[in-house]
């Protein structure tokens, strides 16, 4: 995943989903650690929901284009 796609993904979850820095600081870790992507860490931890993960999913698709 490119630079501006990682920044674009960041500002949404932030932005349209409203997780706080700090989250998203933590997911970074963990999906770092465990070699995951980062919405996969996310969920599995419990900072996104099954349909906060789908919206997410729908917005990087949709920039895939």
């Amino acid at each position: 995943m490119n630079n501006f796609l990682s920044r674009e993904m960041i500002n949404f979850l932030s932005d349209e989903i409203g997780l706080d820095e700090s989250s998203i600081e933590l997911g970074l870790k963990l999906s770092k650690k465990n070699n995951i992507p980062l919405p996969i860490s996310l969920w599995s931890y419990g900072l996104l929901t099954i349909k906060e993960l789908d919206k997410l999913y729908s917005f990087l698709f949709q920039k895939m284009e």
